[in-house]
């Protein structure tokens, strides 16, 4: 594709690098087939190709109206165009680049620039959101139905294991999933102390980065990413061999930590150490003698959905499954698993109608060989998919914790 950046884009680190996805681009279409939204809506301009071409031409300087960004604002982000693209564009770096340019240069509503202020300050700070999330479930039977699925019901997490071993790994708590879903990190630590590794979770460390990061807020995203570095250090050169991630949405941010902070000459080294030994606990455990997790009794079937950051930013499809099934966890079938459950980090909040039709469609994928239960690998799937699933959802970890 060629391209003519106007003067302001063009000899800048962020310019350069969306000129050169934008070269990449064969326009050959192949990414509008996996595309949610735009098997949703039949627009081109609410599929890859055409919101390339969008950011294309406010990237060239043409004229870029409100309309042009709710195309943009209707990307999930889920980056299944990218798994599908024989060209390898990366279309998710533009994205992040073209919106966060945008922010900058085409103000919002003020409605809509509170709505996202507030996510940016709510969703990554822990303590702020614990304790909004359990004011909303003390308070859940008194709120309207529609808000009421929104809350999930308060969670309790079993004691984390006290033993320690020579080999040790990170986890991330993040900010939502010590209080949403609180058991995912205590289960994998009990899972991973029978395998004869210790998980320890840095307090200093907060929020991955995504939700400022991919809502445009650069900068403070960044800051963040700076600030795990600095909590994940000590640990690391005392021989940490890993960071493993229990929720996929962080895990995909923190694997580009060494991309995103390149040019910051402080923390590009260890960036790019921070992304080289971040993994899925998936991956990681995939790699472990697993008969110690082996299920004993008749466990009923069981659905996966694969988070997209798991599939298609980690590139980690099918990896869980293969743990599950050597644990011996009896797997349903399903169907269309590419597609999103349009949960998509704030898309739910942001974007509620596409976020419920994609949901509706998910749910029908995930439940057509009826199981007894659905599992996931991220907070923000499992959450958007529990208030309307009609069988429990859980973390997969938590299946082997029981074993």
């Amino acid at each position: 594709m060629q391209t003519n950046l106007v003067q302001q884009f063009k000899n800048t680190p962020e310019g350069e690098e969306a000129e050169a996805i934008l070269r990449s681009c064969v326009h050959c279409g192949f990414c509008t087939a996996t595309c949610p939204t735009y098997q949703e809506l039949g627009d081109e301009r609410d599929g890859p190709r055409g919101r390339i071409y969008l950011m294309k031409m406010f990237l060239e300087g043409e004229e870029t109206t409100e309309k042009t960004r709710t195309h943009l604002d209707r990307c999930l982000t889920c980056r299944a165009c990218e798994t599908t693209c024989p060209s390898g564009v990366q279309y998710g770096r533009l994205v992040d680049i073209s919106r966060g340019l945008m922010e900058e240069r085409l103000p919002r509503p003020a409605r809509e620039r509170w709505l996202r202020w507030g996510l940016t300050r709510v969703l990554p700070n822990r303590r702020l959101f614990g304790l909004l999330l359990r004011t909303g479930q003390l308070l859940r039977p008194m709120v309207p139905e529609p808000l009421r699925t929104k809350i999930p019901p308060r969670k309790q997490a079993s004691p984390w294991p006290s033993g320690s071993h020579n080999r040790r790994v990170l986890a991330l708590a993040g900010c939502a999933q010590p209080s949403a879903t609180p058991n995912t990190n205590a289960a994998a630590a009990r899972v991973l102390d029978r395998l004869g590794i210790t998980m320890v979770e840095a307090p200093q460390a907060g929020c991955c980065g995504a939700v400022n990061y991919h809502l445009g807020q650069h900068d403070d995203g960044l800051n963040q990413m700076r600030r795990n570095i600095d909590a994940w250090w000590p640990a690391i050169q005392d021989g940490a061999e890993a960071i493993v991630m229990t929720a996929s949405g962080c895990g995909a941010m923190v694997q580009d930590y060494g991309h995103a902070l390149k040019d910051d000459p402080a923390y590009a080294e260890k960036a790019r150490r921070v992304s080289g030994l971040t993994v899925d606990i998936g991956t990681f455990m995939l790699g472990e003698d697993l008969g110690k997790l082996k299920l004993e009794g008749n466990a009923g079937k069981v659905a996966f959905h694969c988070p997209c950051t798991l599939q298609h930013a980690m590139k980690q499809s099918g990896v869980v499954e293969q743990v599950l099934e050597k644990a011996g966890v009896p797997m349903a079938a399903t169907t269309d698993k590419h597609l999103c459950c349009g949960s998509a980090g704030t898309y739910s909040i942001l974007q509620p109608e596409m976020s419920q039709r994609l949901l509706t469609n998910k749910l029908e994928a995930l439940t057509i060989d009826q199981p007894d239960e659905i599992v996931t690998a991220n907070v923000g799937c499992q959450l958007h998919l529990e208030t309307r699933s009609p069988v429990p959802v859980r973390h997969w970890i938590e299946l082997l914790d029981r074993a």
